[in-house]
């Protein structure tokens, strides 16, 4: 088992959007910063919303990619660079080369195919990572995609590198298994898959798992909004060596908290000392000691 000072990544993900993944997320970064530095990584970056629950005023750095532009001064109109391109991003025509950046995914292969040299990249804003400090030894990065863009992995990067150097850090990653899930998930040293007990949520467990499996991520499972029949669910867990670390209670009173933007590991007696076994567990899950 690694000791703890080498550093720990948790990714917390579900494949069903509505889980409590978020909630499951900021209540364990709550519980942790009470003790020791955490930075906790928003990478729902189409949708986040973890500043709701650490709300303060943060610094913005902008996210920009590379996208082709052309000089018409050298193109010949050969037509390569819209062979090459597989997304339409660009499109030649008799007299002119049409470029639309929304499509482009930067790879950068247009000005490596051109034989005339007339494809240089220019960078375009796709979104932005504000960080922030909203409580004592918590550090917030939440990355946020621009309306209309589509590169969510390329912000999802760019949040990730702004935590880096935090020996402790977790990942709340969007809903679903599409690539933000896969790029959030890179790097991770374990997994927290949130379901509740429903078809839906069971089905998209199923799918989920099957992603931190490939990916070779070990992971548990938190049961959410539980109404005390997890029967099917746990039987699941059992047949694919997926340890269930925490069962969470369909509770009115856990509702209210939640409704009023509050973490019930700060507000109800006896949640922090459950999130702290959460990570216990996790870090044996991880195999990194606590």
């Amino acid at each position: 088992m690694r000791e703890a000072g080498s550093g720990m990544k948790i990714a917390i993900a579900s494949g069903k959007g509505g889980t409590g993944k978020s909630t499951v997320a900021a209540n364990l970064a709550c519980m942790l910063s009470r003790t020791r530095e955490v930075a906790l990584v928003d990478c729902d970056v189409e949708e986040p919303n973890l500043h709701l629950f650490f709300p303060g005023s943060a610094v913005d750095v902008p996210v920009t990619t590379p996208v082709p532009e052309i000089d018409p001064a050298r193109c010949t109109l050969c037509g390569e660079c819209g062979k090459f391109c597989r997304f339409g991003a660009l499109s030649v025509l008799k007299d002119r080369v049409l470029v639309f950046p929304h499509l482009c995914r930067s790879c950068g292969g247009c000005s490596l195919v051109c034989p005339q040299g007339a494809v240089r990249e220019v960078s375009r804003t796709i979104g932005r990572v504000a960080c922030s400090c909203p409580v004592p030894r918590l550090t917030l990065v939440s990355g946020i995609l621009n309306e209309g863009e589509v590169q969510a992995p390329a912000v999802i990067r760019a949040a990730k590198m702004l935590a880096q150097g935090h020996l402790l850090i977790l990942y709340d990653a969007s809903p679903g298994i599409a690539c933000p899930v896969i790029e959030t998930l890179e790097g991770s040293d374990a997994c927290i898959l949130v379901t509740e007990s429903t078809p839906f949520g069971l089905h998209d467990l199923r799918l989920a798992a099957e992603v931190v499996d490939r990916i070779g991520i070990p992971a548990g499972v938190v049961i959410n909004r539980s109404d005390g029949r997890d029967e099917e669910t746990l039987d699941f867990c059992r047949e694919r060596g997926l340890p269930v670390i925490m069962t969470i209670p369909f509770s009115r009173e856990i509702a209210a908290v939640q409704n009023r933007g509050g973490l019930i590991a700060a507000l109800l007696p006896g949640w922090e000392e459950r999130f702290a076994g959460l990570f216990e567990a996790m870090a044996k899950i991880a195999g990194v000691s606590p």
